[in-house]
């Protein structure tokens, strides 16, 4: 895990100590090497900005478990084996999340952005924007750690 990212550090933050929101995190890379972003939905803070899907951990849940559980709540797909990559935290003005990235390469069901969100199959350097500063290190990694390409179907 690296450090604390600090996205938006002119915004104000809360006083005092905030809780740590664990996320899941979800990478899908296809066979050709693409990864899917997705639009944060609408009425959410950062509405519009693109990242990867995934969401809040329930109480008792694991990260595979929250993932698995996401995906099929927000993009309407069940995925197979979960890859637990890397971990960032992340100060918004709103929260401190620790993000928990995980690479899928396997899933089943065809894509449907239940949330009002919208999605994109990207390779680097991507072409949507605004990117959500918590994605920001991921692509750097991308770079770096390229993921095996192969959706198995």
């Amino acid at each position: 895990m690296t450090g604390v990212l600090v996205a938006d550090p002119q915004q104000p933050r809360l006083a005092g100590q905030r809780p740590v929101t664990e996320v899941a995190v979800g990478v899908l890379i296809d066979a050709a090497g693409q990864f899917l972003l997705t639009t944060r939905p609408p009425g959410k803070a950062y509405a519009g900005y693109w990242e990867f899907p995934g969401g809040k951990l329930e109480v008792g849940e694991t990260v595979a478990e929250a993932l698995r559980r996401e995906l099929q709540e927000e993009i309407g797909v069940t995925i197979g084996a979960v890859h637990p990559w890397r971990e960032q935290i992340v100060d918004y003005p709103h929260a401190l999340v620790r993000l928990h990235f995980c690479q899928v390469y396997d899933w089943s069901g065809e894509l449907r952005m239940r949330e009002g969100q919208t999605f994109a199959w990207q390779t680097l350097p991507v072409t949507v924007a605004p990117v959500l500063p918590g994605t920001v290190p991921v692509l750097a990694w991308l770079e770096t750690d390229p993921p095996r390409s192969g959706r198995i179907r």
